[in-house]
């Protein structure tokens, strides 16, 4: 009886050997497992007019500065990485005329629940994206304005304080 289990612990740690990398592994041909050098480049290295921009739960968005060239179309990708409903943590994209206070513009849009937070008639803006919530995207695109900086923010209420930053045309 003994030897019987000996037997069946041998075969068994063959067994196990075997089947955890005793057998050399074949790769297939064509395939590597090493990224050996990179060939994508960011779309924003390649065409600084194709902008992502992504915002989170935290209120955030990943950049407080945006430069695009100016006398070109621009196409804005708005990203919404977090996991909270828009009627929670949504999300938009507002780039604001130059001279427009940010703050004051933030309260006012904050009164616009019905209208995604953007002021119904306001000539304050240049453009907008919709509200998004999460793993939604939005994508618009506009001509660039004239050469200058201007405000962009989120007008969800409250968000303007943190989610905000410079649109940079040269």
């Amino acid at each position: 009886m003994r030897t019987i289990k000996y037997a069946l612990a041998f075969i068994f740690s063959c067994a196990i050997l075997l089947g955890c990398g005793g057998k050399e592994e074949k790769k297939k041909e064509g395939f590597t497992y090493e990224n050996k050098k990179s060939t994508t480049k960011k779309v924003e290295e390649s065409d600084p007019n194709q902008v992502v921009l992504t915002s989170n739960d935290q209120m955030q968005f990943n950049k407080t500065e945006i430069r695009v060239k100016a006398g070109k179309k621009v196409k804005l990708t708005l990203k919404h990485i977090g996991k909270l409903d828009k009627k929670i943590m949504g999300h938009n994209f507002v780039l604001l005329k130059q001279g427009i206070s940010v703050s004051a513009f933030g309260n006012q849009a904050a009164t616009f629940a019905e209208n995604e937070y953007i002021p119904e008639d306001t000539k304050d803006i240049i453009v907008h994206t919709k509200l998004i919530g999460a793993g939604e995207t939005t994508v618009i695109e506009f001509d660039a304005p004239a050469v200058g900086e201007y405000d962009f923010l989120c007008s969800f209420p409250g968000h303007y304080a943190i989610m905000k930053g410079k649109f940079i045309v040269e």
